[in-house]
């Protein structure tokens, strides 16, 4: 049995290690009162990174692109949006309207003085970013990782099927129970994600073709979850696609992946 003493010790460093770990979040508090949670590391040009549904800022930084980007001196910022992980999760429609996302990365990049920045989304994180590019001038160049045009479409019938799914539906659509049973195990907020499919950002074509940055979208070569990439680069007046071995939830994941970015942004 440990004395008295030594299971001080022991509960202490154990708390010291979970306040050194929550040190790491810096906070931004929104227009609407919500807190936003995110990372920032380095100080070289700035990227920021968006990352997918059922994620959290936490993905990235497993990931070996975020190691690439840290290692090649640039200042990386990864948030957690809205609904996830250390940011808080409304459980009110307010909350998700009206591109709110979208405004707290645009906010975080104001707060922090930044003039210029490169946005790099994957999956639903490539959607935020894609509202983004048609809002935020100081994006200098975008990557849209796992995703083709669909989410284009204010009907998109998978994004109705996934907001149903997230809010008491699931029985409805077979295949979105095995994304809320996963959700529901890592103990990510249900009813936060319904709102985050409901009031999924949607940029339209015509919109996107006024966007005339250097903009790289990349997928797997057996990802089509969310539509066609090469139709998506149609949209783009200066857009490059690139397909990398993988697919949709592991392709972020792999150093191909990373090195595609990497030379993107070298260019």
């Amino acid at each position: 049995m440990k004395s008295p003493q030594k299971t001080f010790i022991f509960c202490l460093l154990i708390l010291l290690s979970f306040n050194v770990k929550a040190q790491h979040f810096k906070y931004l508090k929104a227009a609407d009162g919500q807190r936003i949670a995110y990372e920032d590391t380095g100080r070289g040009k700035p990227v920021v990174l968006l990352h997918g549904f059922i994620n959290t800022g936490a993905n990235w930084r497993k990931t070996l692109l975020y190691k690439d980007l840290i290692a090649k001196g640039f200042r990386v910022i990864v948030p957690d949006l809205r609904g996830n992980g250390a940011s808080d999760k409304p459980h009110e429609d307010k909350y998700y309207q009206n591109d709110a996302e979208v405004k707290d990365v645009m906010s975080i990049v104001s707060a922090l003085k930044i003039k210029d920045y490169i946005l790099v989304g994957y999956s639903r994180g490539a959607i935020v970013a894609t509202k983004l590019l048609t809002k935020d001038k100081r994006v200098s160049k975008s990557v849209l990782g796992g995703v083709g045009q669909y989410f284009t479409n204010p009907e998109w019938d998978r994004r109705k099927m996934f907001a149903d799914a997230f809010s008491g539906k699931a029985h409805l659509h077979l295949e979105t129970q095995g994304a809320v049973a996963y959700a529901k195990s890592i103990g990510a907020d249900t009813i936060a994600l319904g709102f985050l499919q409901k009031y999924q950002p949607v940029a339209l074509p015509s919109e996107l073709m006024k966007h005339k940055k250097p903009v790289l979208i990349i997928c797997g070569d057996e990802d089509l979850d969310n539509g066609d990439p090469k139709i998506l680069q149609t949209y783009f007046k200066n857009a490059t696609l690139k397909l990398v071995k993988g697919n949709h939830n592991g392709t972020y994941r792999t150093q191909p992946f990373s090195d595609e970015i990497m030379s993107f942004l070298a260019e």
